[in-house]
């Protein structure tokens, strides 16, 4: 896949520290072997070190050069005990609970990004979202001037006249399920910076509704309207239009006649979807229906990147994931 050519190119040419704190797990050993050979991030693996390496040995894995941290004996693990009773001490946090939480891989790794010594994270092989989410909005936290964490899937569709040869981002698909008006824009702001960032076009953002520029008057449809219009004050340098049909933000014909006027409509490549029923159907419609290679989900908005795994996930996909954290970590500010 060309895109991902191009983002495993970027990651190796400023190799960022990416933990993965479910050391143990198969398809992350396999996926860390490769990760190191390619050249496209320094690992870290978190977890007791003799099992890792047992089980490396099972599959045939070869560990030599990767870092393997246990939370039990490092040395830094007082510090980041220390540093999380301090982010969370307001909360109630006591060191005795903080020393009990940190000791969780997850949690260790979250820490480990957020006092630099990783640039990023990846987990979510055997872990829900909520286990990623829950220690990145706590410790982490979201980036400043953006007022939420949401998720993007890059979408290459084969044989494609849409989005850019057939790439378009679509988001949000798997973190907020009602976003208001005032997250829809933040959303809809982050992706956009993400499509350039990553995808390296220039993002065209259709803010999607059932409802094309007043067509249709509706609660949800005004929340699209509003979303737009926030976004828009929030950035003038950025293409965001909406409220629009699907047909009307993708198919020129259409934008012709039901937003002649739009300088998104009939070229979007990046689609805002206005809940998580609507990404999350969305895209996987477009990958079944037309056999697309959905890259994501990716997590946008927090302050350093730190991102979620699908549980079925190959160790391909662990790769490929760990490649665009990196680069998310190339262009962290």
């Amino acid at each position: 896949m060309e895109l991902m050519k191009k983002i495993w190119e970027m990651a190796q040419k400023d190799k960022k520290r990416i933990v993965l704190p479910e050391g143990d797990e198969e398809r992350t050993l396999v996926a860390s072997e490769k990760i190191h050979k390619e050249g496209l991030a320094e690992v870290i693996l978190v977890g007791d070190s003799e099992k890792i390496r047992e089980k490396a040995a099972k599959l045939g894995v070869n560990l030599e050069g990767i870092e393997i941290i246990n939370p039990e004996t490092s040395e830094k693990t007082k510090h980041y005990v220390n540093e999380f009773y301090e982010i969370r001490k307001s909360k109630g946090m006591t060191l005795e609970k903080a020393d009990k939480i940190v000791r969780d891989p997850l949690y260790f790794g979250t820490m480990m990004v957020k006092v630099g010594d990783a640039h990023g994270m990846v987990s979510g092989a055997v872990h829900t979202t909520g286990d990623l989410l829950r220690p990145g909005l706590q410790i982490i936290k979201t980036a400043p001037g953006v007022s939420v964490v949401s998720s993007f899937f890059i979408m290459m569709v084969p044989d494609c006249e849409y989005g850019e040869e057939g790439m378009l981002v679509f988001s949000d698909c798997a973190v907020n399920p009602n976003p208001n008006a005032e997250q829809l824009a933040s959303i809809a702001i982050a992706t956009a910076d993400t499509a350039k960032a990553l995808c390296k076009i220039d993002p065209k953002v259709a803010m999607l509704s059932f409802s094309t520029m007043g067509s249709a008057d509706h609660e949800l449809v005004e929340k699209v309207r509003k979303a737009t219009e926030i976004a828009k004050e929030l950035r003038p340098d950025l293409k965001i239009d909406g409220e629009m049909q699907l047909d009307a933000a993708i198919v020129k014909k259409v934008a012709s006649q039901k937003a002649p006027n739009s300088p998104v409509a009939g070229n979007a490549n990046v689609l805002i979807f206005p809940d998580l029923q609507a990404g999350n159907i969305g895209y996987k419609l477009v990958q079944r229906f037309a056999k697309a290679e959905a890259i994501g989900p990716v997590c946008q908005g927090f302050a350093k990147p730190i991102n979620d795994l699908s549980r079925g996930c190959s160790s391909e996909d662990i790769v490929n994931v760990v490649a665009l954290t990196a680069v998310q970590a190339q262009n962290n500010k």
